[in-house]
């Protein structure tokens, strides 16, 4: 049993050695420990300047001709043209109707495409954020963790000395208390030697 405990202290002082050797912890001065941290409010670096959107289509060209009428012309063509007016008017008429409805459909359209584009900006600034957020508070957390194991670490080397002290002043009164029982049973035999000798 004390051969176990000889080797249980060595292999203590050997990782309490190791431990100083790497500067974890000084040799003989104590290292005031700080208390745990609260995670602080993650600050988030400063946005970095977007590029600029690139710039809309402009529809005012397609809004300006949308009718498609060709200026009125003089002369016989003119009379042609209005004669022919009344004959394929109907038609015509249908068709600037659908024109209008398509200049108005696409006028939509490059609305709802920049509206949508903008709200898609936002929700990802918004995620981007939160991400950002959460990954502060987990590097803080992380922090606050290195410095708690590393005050695990002294409170540790702290214990392993004490083990290790107490180890040493056991054995130490161990080997006095045999040397005590060594002088007593020499003295006791010098003594029997004595008394079978007469």
């Amino acid at each position: 049993m004390s051969d176990e405990a000889d080797r249980v202290a060595e292999e203590l002082r050997r990782v309490r050695e190791e431990v100083r050797r790497r500067a974890l912890f000084p040799s003989e001065a104590t290292l005031p420990l700080r208390p745990p941290r609260a995670p602080e409010r993650a600050t988030s670096d400063p946005a970095s300047e977007a590029p600029p959107p690139p710039v809309p289509p402009d529809g005012s060209g397609v809004n300006a001709l949308w009718r498609a009428e060709p200026p009125p012309r003089r002369g016989l063509a003119g009379l042609l043209e209005r004669l022919l007016e009344r004959i394929l008017g109907p038609r015509r008429e249908a068709q600037v109707a659908f024109n209008a409805r398509q200049v108005q459909l696409d006028n939509d359209l490059l609305a709802y495409v920049e509206a949508r584009f903008a709200a898609t900006h936002r929700h990802y600034d918004q995620a981007l954020g939160q991400v950002s957020r959460h990954l502060g508070e987990a590097d803080e957390r992380h922090l606050i963790l290195q410095e708690e194991l590393v005050a695990h670490v002294h409170d540790l080397v702290k214990r392993i000395d004490l083990v290790l002290s107490a180890s040493e002043r056991g054995r130490l009164a161990h080997d006095h208390a045999l040397l005590d029982l060594r002088s007593r049973l020499a003295r006791l035999e010098e003594r029997l030697d004595r008394v079978g000798g007469r």
